[in-house]
Protein backbone atom coordinates (compact mmCIF):
# COMPACT_ATOMS: atom_id res chain seq x y z
CA UNK A 1 0.00 0.00 0.00
CA UNK A 2 1.29 3.71 -1.11
CA UNK A 3 1.76 6.31 1.50
CA UNK A 4 -1.16 8.04 -1.14
CA UNK A 5 -3.48 5.57 -0.08
CA UNK A 6 -2.85 5.50 3.73
CA UNK A 7 -3.67 8.95 3.75
CA UNK A 8 -6.68 8.49 1.88
CA UNK A 9 -7.87 5.57 3.46
CA UNK A 10 -7.57 7.48 6.98
CA UNK A 11 -10.03 10.43 5.36
CA UNK A 12 -12.62 7.49 4.67
CA UNK A 13 -11.94 6.11 7.55
CA UNK A 14 -12.60 9.82 9.08
CA UNK A 15 -15.99 9.96 7.52
CA UNK A 16 -17.18 6.51 8.54
CA UNK A 17 -16.61 7.53 12.00
CA UNK A 18 -18.44 10.84 11.44
CA UNK A 19 -21.76 9.11 10.15
CA UNK A 20 -23.60 9.53 7.43
CA UNK A 21 -24.19 7.12 4.05
CA UNK A 22 -20.79 5.03 3.81
CA UNK A 23 -21.12 4.07 7.85
CA UNK A 24 -24.34 3.23 7.32
CA UNK A 25 -23.30 1.34 4.09
CA UNK A 26 -20.78 -0.84 6.20
CA UNK A 27 -22.61 -1.62 8.88
CA UNK A 28 -25.48 -2.93 6.68
CA UNK A 29 -22.79 -5.70 5.20
CA UNK A 30 -21.09 -6.28 7.96
CA UNK A 31 -24.54 -7.07 9.87
CA UNK A 32 -25.64 -8.87 6.53
CA UNK A 33 -22.45 -10.98 5.81
CA UNK A 34 -22.73 -12.41 9.85
CA UNK A 35 -26.19 -14.08 9.07
CA UNK A 36 -24.70 -16.99 7.22
CA UNK A 37 -20.89 -15.93 6.42
CA UNK A 38 -22.23 -15.72 3.05
CA UNK A 39 -19.29 -14.97 0.17
CA UNK A 40 -18.17 -11.24 0.94
CA UNK A 41 -17.43 -10.98 -2.86
CA UNK A 42 -21.51 -11.74 -3.44
CA UNK A 43 -22.63 -9.26 -0.56
CA UNK A 44 -20.42 -6.35 -1.75
CA UNK A 45 -21.52 -6.68 -5.71
CA UNK A 46 -25.11 -7.18 -5.05
CA UNK A 47 -24.56 -3.80 -2.76
CA UNK A 48 -22.61 -1.70 -5.69
CA UNK A 49 -25.10 -2.46 -7.73
CA UNK A 50 -28.07 -0.82 -5.70
CA UNK A 51 -26.02 1.54 -4.42
CA UNK A 52 -24.56 3.56 -7.03
CA UNK A 53 -23.41 6.98 -5.25
CA UNK A 54 -20.62 4.99 -3.73
CA UNK A 55 -17.83 5.95 -5.38
CA UNK A 56 -14.41 3.67 -6.41
CA UNK A 57 -12.50 4.79 -3.56
CA UNK A 58 -15.00 4.45 -1.50
CA UNK A 59 -15.51 0.84 -3.03
CA UNK A 60 -12.16 0.07 -1.81
CA UNK A 61 -12.70 1.00 1.77
CA UNK A 62 -15.84 -0.59 2.04
CA UNK A 63 -14.88 -3.76 0.65
CA UNK A 64 -11.51 -3.72 2.52
CA UNK A 65 -13.03 -2.76 5.81
CA UNK A 66 -15.90 -5.49 4.95
CA UNK A 67 -13.08 -8.19 4.64
CA UNK A 68 -10.94 -7.47 7.53
CA UNK A 69 -13.46 -7.09 9.87
CA UNK A 70 -14.57 -10.74 8.83
CA UNK A 71 -10.80 -11.77 8.99
CA UNK A 72 -10.42 -10.32 12.47
CA UNK A 73 -13.84 -10.67 14.23
CA UNK A 74 -12.60 -12.99 17.70
CA UNK A 75 -9.32 -10.44 17.58
CA UNK A 76 -11.67 -7.50 17.55
CA UNK A 77 -14.42 -8.75 20.06
CA UNK A 78 -11.06 -9.86 22.35
CA UNK A 79 -9.89 -6.42 22.65
CA UNK A 80 -13.42 -4.60 23.48
CA UNK A 81 -13.54 -7.12 25.75
CA UNK A 82 -10.50 -5.79 27.28
CA UNK A 83 -11.76 -2.35 26.79
CA UNK A 84 -14.59 -2.16 28.53
CA UNK A 85 -13.09 -2.64 32.25
CA UNK A 86 -14.68 -5.58 33.50
CA UNK A 87 -18.10 -5.17 32.11
CA UNK A 88 -18.72 -8.26 30.35
CA UNK A 89 -21.81 -6.54 27.53
CA UNK A 90 -21.36 -7.96 24.29
CA UNK A 91 -19.79 -6.11 21.31
CA UNK A 92 -21.86 -3.49 19.45
CA UNK A 93 -21.23 -3.37 15.75
CA UNK A 94 -20.48 0.41 16.01
CA UNK A 95 -17.85 -0.24 18.29
CA UNK A 96 -16.60 -3.37 16.65
CA UNK A 97 -16.15 -0.96 13.38
CA UNK A 98 -14.57 1.37 15.82
CA UNK A 99 -12.27 -1.10 17.25
CA UNK A 100 -11.27 -2.54 13.95
CA UNK A 101 -10.25 0.56 12.66
CA UNK A 102 -7.83 1.56 15.52
CA UNK A 103 -6.48 -1.68 15.60
CA UNK A 104 -5.48 -1.34 11.88
CA UNK A 105 -4.45 2.49 12.56
CA UNK A 106 -6.79 4.02 10.66
CA UNK A 107 -7.95 6.08 13.29
CA UNK A 108 -6.43 7.07 16.74
CA UNK A 109 -7.65 6.00 20.01
CA UNK A 110 -8.59 9.67 20.81
CA UNK A 111 -10.38 10.11 17.23
CA UNK A 112 -12.63 6.81 18.66
CA UNK A 113 -12.75 7.96 22.13
CA UNK A 114 -14.58 10.89 20.92
CA UNK A 115 -17.55 9.05 19.47
CA UNK A 116 -17.20 6.15 22.22
CA UNK A 117 -15.97 7.17 25.56
CA UNK A 118 -16.95 4.51 27.40
CA UNK A 119 -14.43 2.25 26.50
CA UNK A 120 -10.68 2.50 27.61
CA UNK A 121 -9.08 2.83 24.02
CA UNK A 122 -5.23 2.19 25.10
CA UNK A 123 -6.77 -1.38 25.86
CA UNK A 124 -7.56 -2.14 22.63
CA UNK A 125 -4.28 -0.05 20.79
CA UNK A 126 -2.55 -2.92 24.19
CA UNK A 127 -4.57 -5.85 22.94
CA UNK A 128 -2.29 -7.51 20.70
CA UNK A 129 0.65 -7.27 22.24
CA UNK A 130 -1.42 -8.59 25.75
CA UNK A 131 -2.54 -11.24 23.61
CA UNK A 132 1.37 -12.60 23.08
CA UNK A 133 1.72 -13.10 27.07
CA UNK A 134 -0.52 -15.71 26.60
CA UNK A 135 1.09 -19.06 27.27
CA UNK A 136 -1.71 -20.90 25.68
CA UNK A 137 -0.42 -21.32 21.64
CA UNK A 138 -4.16 -22.76 20.92
CA UNK A 139 -5.92 -19.94 22.75
CA UNK A 140 -3.49 -17.10 20.97
CA UNK A 141 -4.10 -18.54 17.31
CA UNK A 142 -7.43 -18.60 17.85
CA UNK A 143 -8.53 -15.49 19.49
CA UNK A 144 -5.11 -13.07 17.88
CA UNK A 145 -5.75 -14.87 14.22
CA UNK A 146 -9.86 -14.99 14.55
CA UNK A 147 -10.21 -18.64 14.34
CA UNK A 148 -12.29 -21.07 15.88
CA UNK A 149 -10.98 -23.31 18.50
CA UNK A 150 -11.01 -26.29 16.74
CA UNK A 151 -9.26 -25.28 13.51
CA UNK A 152 -6.64 -23.50 16.02
CA UNK A 153 -6.06 -26.75 17.64
CA UNK A 154 -5.63 -28.24 14.17
CA UNK A 155 -3.03 -26.15 13.07
CA UNK A 156 -1.53 -26.31 16.45
CA UNK A 157 -1.09 -29.97 16.26
CA UNK A 158 -0.40 -30.38 12.53
CA UNK A 159 2.46 -27.44 12.25
CA UNK A 160 4.15 -27.32 15.81
CA UNK A 161 5.75 -24.43 16.49
CA UNK A 162 5.16 -22.71 13.03
CA UNK A 163 1.16 -22.73 13.98
CA UNK A 164 1.09 -19.46 14.74
CA UNK A 165 3.11 -17.62 12.10
CA UNK A 166 0.93 -19.20 9.72
CA UNK A 167 -2.20 -18.50 11.26
CA UNK A 168 -1.81 -15.03 11.56
CA UNK A 169 -0.50 -14.97 7.59
CA UNK A 170 -3.64 -16.82 6.76
CA UNK A 171 -5.53 -13.70 8.43
CA UNK A 172 -3.29 -11.17 6.10
CA UNK A 173 -4.80 -10.28 2.78
CA UNK A 174 -3.32 -12.05 0.19
CA UNK A 175 -1.00 -10.14 -2.57
CA UNK A 176 -2.88 -10.11 -6.59
CA UNK A 177 -1.00 -12.29 -8.20
CA UNK A 178 -1.47 -13.20 -11.71
CA UNK A 179 -0.11 -15.92 -14.23
CA UNK A 180 1.45 -14.92 -17.87
CA UNK A 181 0.24 -16.41 -20.78
CA UNK A 182 3.40 -18.14 -21.99
CA UNK A 183 1.36 -18.84 -25.44
CA UNK A 184 0.27 -14.56 -25.94
CA UNK A 185 3.94 -12.90 -24.03
CA UNK A 186 6.54 -13.63 -21.31
CA UNK A 187 6.56 -12.00 -17.96
CA UNK A 188 8.71 -9.92 -18.21
CA UNK A 189 7.15 -8.65 -20.88
CA UNK A 190 3.98 -8.73 -19.27
CA UNK A 191 5.82 -6.59 -16.39
CA UNK A 192 7.12 -4.11 -18.73
CA UNK A 193 3.90 -3.86 -20.50
CA UNK A 194 1.81 -3.18 -17.35
CA UNK A 195 4.65 -0.63 -15.98
CA UNK A 196 3.70 1.43 -19.37
CA UNK A 197 0.07 1.65 -17.30
CA UNK A 198 1.97 2.83 -14.10
CA UNK A 199 1.59 -0.65 -12.42
CA UNK A 200 4.31 -1.95 -10.37
CA UNK A 201 4.72 -5.71 -9.75
CA UNK A 202 7.17 -8.08 -8.59
CA UNK A 203 8.01 -11.48 -9.97
CA UNK A 204 6.79 -14.43 -8.04
CA UNK A 205 9.76 -16.21 -6.32
CA UNK A 206 8.68 -19.46 -7.56
CA UNK A 207 6.04 -19.61 -10.15
CA UNK A 208 7.78 -19.57 -13.73
CA UNK A 209 5.32 -17.33 -15.00
CA UNK A 210 3.71 -15.48 -12.24
CA UNK A 211 3.98 -12.01 -11.15
CA UNK A 212 2.43 -10.17 -8.12
CA UNK A 213 0.88 -6.71 -8.73
CA UNK A 214 1.79 -4.12 -6.10
CA UNK A 215 -0.38 -0.98 -7.79
CA UNK A 216 -3.84 -1.43 -6.54
CA UNK A 217 -5.96 -1.67 -10.16
CA UNK A 218 -9.11 -3.57 -11.65
CA UNK A 219 -6.91 -6.16 -13.39
CA UNK A 220 -10.26 -7.21 -15.41
CA UNK A 221 -10.48 -3.57 -17.04
CA UNK A 222 -6.92 -3.87 -18.43
CA UNK A 223 -6.91 -4.45 -22.08
CA UNK A 224 -3.85 -7.11 -21.44
CA UNK A 225 -6.70 -9.01 -19.21
CA UNK A 226 -9.01 -8.55 -22.40
CA UNK A 227 -6.25 -10.02 -24.54
CA UNK A 228 -5.72 -12.97 -22.94
CA UNK A 229 -1.97 -12.11 -21.67
CA UNK A 230 -2.78 -13.41 -18.08
CA UNK A 231 -4.84 -14.78 -15.81
CA UNK A 232 -5.29 -13.97 -12.13
CA UNK A 233 -3.83 -17.13 -10.72
CA UNK A 234 -2.36 -17.53 -7.02
CA UNK A 235 1.29 -18.77 -7.24
CA UNK A 236 0.48 -21.88 -5.32
CA UNK A 237 -1.91 -22.54 -7.94
CA UNK A 238 0.81 -22.08 -10.42
CA UNK A 239 3.29 -24.03 -8.91
CA UNK A 240 0.76 -27.17 -9.05
CA UNK A 241 0.54 -26.89 -12.84
CA UNK A 242 4.28 -26.94 -13.12
CA UNK A 243 4.31 -29.60 -11.01
CA UNK A 244 2.71 -31.74 -13.31
CA UNK A 245 5.12 -31.64 -15.91
CA UNK A 246 5.92 -30.76 -19.80
CA UNK A 247 3.55 -33.59 -20.88
CA UNK A 248 2.93 -33.43 -24.56
CA UNK A 249 0.56 -36.29 -24.87
CA UNK A 250 -2.66 -35.94 -22.58
CA UNK A 251 -3.45 -34.61 -19.19
CA UNK A 252 -6.45 -35.47 -17.40
CA UNK A 253 -7.76 -32.59 -15.12
CA UNK A 254 -10.35 -34.78 -12.91
CA UNK A 255 -11.56 -31.34 -10.94
CA UNK A 256 -11.09 -28.41 -12.95
CA UNK A 257 -14.04 -25.91 -11.69
CA UNK A 258 -13.33 -23.21 -13.78
CA UNK A 259 -9.84 -23.86 -14.91
CA UNK A 260 -6.96 -22.24 -13.35
CA UNK A 261 -4.54 -25.41 -13.41
CA UNK A 262 -6.03 -26.60 -16.77
CA UNK A 263 -5.36 -23.08 -18.59
CA UNK A 264 -1.94 -22.76 -17.11
CA UNK A 265 -1.16 -26.75 -18.07
CA UNK A 266 -2.48 -26.07 -21.64
CA UNK A 267 0.07 -22.98 -21.63
CA UNK A 268 2.82 -25.19 -20.43
CA UNK A 269 2.32 -27.86 -23.02
CA UNK A 270 2.82 -25.28 -25.61
CA UNK A 271 -1.00 -26.21 -27.00
CA UNK A 272 0.08 -29.54 -28.16
CA UNK A 273 -1.24 -32.60 -26.15
CA UNK A 274 -4.88 -32.36 -25.13
CA UNK A 275 -6.11 -31.63 -21.26
CA UNK A 276 -9.05 -33.25 -20.67
CA UNK A 277 -10.92 -30.96 -17.86
CA UNK A 278 -13.72 -32.52 -16.05
CA UNK A 279 -15.76 -31.03 -13.75
CA UNK A 280 -19.00 -32.06 -11.36
CA UNK A 281 -20.41 -28.30 -12.60
CA UNK A 282 -21.44 -27.05 -15.98
CA UNK A 283 -21.29 -23.64 -15.35
CA UNK A 284 -17.91 -23.95 -13.91
CA UNK A 285 -17.23 -25.94 -17.79
CA UNK A 286 -18.60 -23.30 -19.29
CA UNK A 287 -16.37 -20.23 -17.71
CA UNK A 288 -13.17 -22.40 -18.32
CA UNK A 289 -14.24 -22.48 -22.33
CA UNK A 290 -14.20 -19.04 -22.43
CA UNK A 291 -11.00 -18.73 -20.50
CA UNK A 292 -9.63 -20.95 -22.54
CA UNK A 293 -10.97 -19.00 -26.26
CA UNK A 294 -9.36 -16.11 -24.47
CA UNK A 295 -6.22 -17.39 -23.82
CA UNK A 296 -5.50 -18.59 -27.43
CA UNK A 297 -5.71 -22.52 -26.12
CA UNK A 298 -6.98 -25.03 -28.54
CA UNK A 299 -5.96 -28.04 -26.74
CA UNK A 300 -8.65 -27.90 -23.59
CA UNK A 301 -11.86 -30.44 -24.13
CA UNK A 302 -14.29 -30.71 -21.44
CA UNK A 303 -15.84 -33.06 -20.12
CA UNK A 304 -18.74 -32.87 -17.57
CA UNK A 305 -19.43 -35.74 -14.46
CA UNK A 306 -22.12 -37.02 -12.57
CA UNK A 307 -21.57 -38.00 -9.22
CA UNK A 308 -22.62 -41.52 -9.80
CA UNK A 309 -21.11 -43.56 -13.07
CA UNK A 310 -18.20 -42.32 -15.03
CA UNK A 311 -18.53 -41.37 -19.05
CA UNK A 312 -17.49 -43.52 -22.21
CA UNK A 313 -15.01 -40.95 -22.53
CA UNK A 314 -13.04 -41.75 -19.01
CA UNK A 315 -14.16 -45.20 -18.74
CA UNK A 316 -12.46 -46.27 -22.06
CA UNK A 317 -8.97 -44.11 -20.75
CA UNK A 318 -8.68 -46.30 -17.75
CA UNK A 319 -5.02 -47.48 -17.63
CA UNK A 320 -3.97 -45.29 -20.57
CA UNK A 321 -3.60 -41.81 -19.32
CA UNK A 322 0.03 -40.77 -18.56
CA UNK A 323 -0.82 -37.68 -16.08
CA UNK A 324 -3.54 -36.99 -13.86
CA UNK A 325 -4.54 -34.03 -12.09
CA UNK A 326 -6.74 -34.60 -8.80
CA UNK A 327 -7.53 -30.70 -7.30
CA UNK A 328 -9.84 -32.23 -4.83
CA UNK A 329 -12.42 -30.30 -3.20
CA UNK A 330 -11.03 -29.82 0.61
CA UNK A 331 -12.23 -27.58 3.45
CA UNK A 332 -10.15 -24.36 1.92
CA UNK A 333 -8.14 -23.70 4.69
CA UNK A 334 -5.12 -22.83 2.65
CA UNK A 335 -7.48 -20.09 0.72
CA UNK A 336 -8.59 -18.35 4.10
CA UNK A 337 -6.67 -15.34 2.52
CA UNK A 338 -9.03 -15.17 -0.29
CA UNK A 339 -12.07 -16.36 1.49
CA UNK A 340 -11.92 -15.46 4.91
CA UNK A 341 -15.96 -16.51 5.80
CA UNK A 342 -15.11 -19.98 4.80
CA UNK A 343 -13.69 -19.70 8.58
CA UNK A 344 -16.90 -18.71 10.43
CA UNK A 345 -18.90 -21.68 7.55
CA UNK A 346 -16.30 -24.89 8.69
CA UNK A 347 -17.40 -27.58 10.87
CA UNK A 348 -14.74 -29.77 12.61
CA UNK A 349 -17.09 -32.38 11.69
CA UNK A 350 -16.45 -31.50 7.78
CA UNK A 351 -13.04 -32.27 7.80
CA UNK A 352 -13.96 -36.18 7.95
CA UNK A 353 -16.32 -35.98 5.03
CA UNK A 354 -14.03 -34.11 3.05
CA UNK A 355 -11.44 -36.71 3.48
CA UNK A 356 -13.72 -39.29 2.57
CA UNK A 357 -15.09 -37.91 -0.28
CA UNK A 358 -11.24 -36.98 -1.48
CA UNK A 359 -9.80 -40.80 -0.86
CA UNK A 360 -12.83 -41.89 -3.43
CA UNK A 361 -11.98 -39.44 -5.99
CA UNK A 362 -8.43 -39.95 -6.03
CA UNK A 363 -8.85 -43.57 -5.70
CA UNK A 364 -11.01 -43.58 -8.49
CA UNK A 365 -8.72 -41.57 -10.82
CA UNK A 366 -5.79 -43.94 -9.89
CA UNK A 367 -7.26 -46.31 -12.43
CA UNK A 368 -6.87 -43.79 -15.10
CA UNK A 369 -3.07 -44.04 -15.19
CA UNK A 370 -1.15 -45.95 -17.33
CA UNK A 371 1.73 -48.51 -16.53
CA UNK A 372 4.20 -45.41 -15.23
CA UNK A 373 1.78 -42.82 -15.59
CA UNK A 374 1.85 -40.04 -12.41
CA UNK A 375 -1.35 -38.59 -10.61
CA UNK A 376 -0.86 -35.40 -8.70
CA UNK A 377 -3.18 -35.20 -5.95
CA UNK A 378 -3.30 -32.11 -4.44
CA UNK A 379 -5.27 -29.78 -2.41
CA UNK A 380 -6.08 -26.09 -1.24
CA UNK A 381 -5.95 -27.44 2.71
CA UNK A 382 -2.60 -27.16 5.14
CA UNK A 383 -4.32 -29.95 7.23
CA UNK A 384 -3.00 -33.58 7.17
CA UNK A 385 -6.39 -35.00 7.58
CA UNK A 386 -6.82 -34.27 4.06
CA UNK A 387 -3.70 -34.22 2.72
CA UNK A 388 -1.10 -36.90 3.91
CA UNK A 389 -3.42 -39.16 5.34
CA UNK A 390 -5.16 -39.81 1.86
CA UNK A 391 -2.23 -39.65 -0.26
CA UNK A 392 -1.16 -42.22 2.06
CA UNK A 393 -3.82 -44.24 1.76
CA UNK A 394 -4.66 -44.34 -1.75
CA UNK A 395 -1.00 -44.88 -2.80
CA UNK A 396 -1.02 -48.37 0.13
CA UNK A 397 -4.52 -48.96 -1.24
CA UNK A 398 -3.84 -48.53 -5.11
CA UNK A 399 -0.34 -49.67 -5.23
CA UNK A 400 1.78 -46.36 -6.22
CA UNK A 401 4.37 -45.49 -5.26
CA UNK A 402 5.10 -41.86 -3.30
CA UNK A 403 7.47 -39.87 -5.45
CA UNK A 404 9.93 -37.66 -3.80
CA UNK A 405 9.10 -34.44 -4.65
CA UNK A 406 12.92 -34.05 -5.43
CA UNK A 407 12.71 -36.96 -7.79
CA UNK A 408 9.20 -35.67 -9.23
CA UNK A 409 10.14 -31.84 -9.89
CA UNK A 410 13.43 -29.65 -10.53
CA UNK A 411 15.43 -27.83 -7.77
CA UNK A 412 12.44 -26.16 -6.29
CA UNK A 413 11.38 -29.15 -4.54
CA UNK A 414 13.83 -28.07 -1.86
CA UNK A 415 11.75 -24.88 -0.74
CA UNK A 416 8.99 -26.26 -0.68
CA UNK A 417 9.11 -30.16 0.13
CA UNK A 418 7.93 -31.52 3.72
CA UNK A 419 10.26 -32.26 6.47
CA UNK A 420 10.47 -35.95 4.61
CA UNK A 421 10.73 -35.14 1.49
CA UNK A 422 7.51 -36.48 -0.06
CA UNK A 423 5.25 -33.88 -0.53
CA UNK A 424 4.77 -30.30 -1.69
CA UNK A 425 3.49 -28.21 1.49
CA UNK A 426 3.42 -24.07 0.51
CA UNK A 427 1.48 -21.89 2.80
CA UNK A 428 1.54 -18.07 3.02
CA UNK A 429 4.21 -16.99 5.69
CA UNK A 430 6.96 -18.99 4.66
CA UNK A 431 6.66 -18.82 0.94
CA UNK A 432 3.53 -15.98 0.44
CA UNK A 433 1.03 -18.29 -1.18
CA UNK A 434 -2.03 -19.50 -0.52
CA UNK A 435 -1.74 -23.01 1.29
CA UNK A 436 -1.40 -25.80 -1.11
CA UNK A 437 -0.38 -29.50 -0.47
CA UNK A 438 0.66 -32.14 -3.67
CA UNK A 439 1.89 -35.39 -3.85
CA UNK A 440 2.85 -37.11 -6.74
CA UNK A 441 2.26 -40.92 -6.98
CA UNK A 442 3.59 -43.42 -9.13
CA UNK A 443 1.56 -46.34 -11.04
CA UNK A 444 4.48 -49.04 -11.91
CA UNK A 445 5.36 -49.73 -14.92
Amino acid sequence: MTEEDKAQDQRLAAAVIAGGRLRGLLLELWQRTRLDWGFVSDRLSQAFRKETWVGGSERRFVAETLYGLVRHARRVDGAIAAARRGASKPPRDDERLLAYLVLEGAITPATAALREPGLDWTAVVGFDAALERERDPVRRIAIGCSLPDWLAARLARDHGPRAVAIARALSRRAPMTIRANRLRTTRDDLAAALAARGLATTPCALATDGLIVETRTNLFALPEFTAGDFEAQDEGSQLLAELCGGERDLVVDLCAGAGGKTLALAAQMGNRGRVLSCDVDRGKLGELKKRARRAGLTTVETLHLDDGDWPDALERRRERVPRVLVDAPCSGVGALRRNPEARWRLRESDLAEFAKRQHHIASRAATLLAPGGRMIYATCTILAEENQAVAEAVARERGLRIVPLAEAWDARAAQVATADGQFLLVDPDRHGTDGFFAAVLERPR
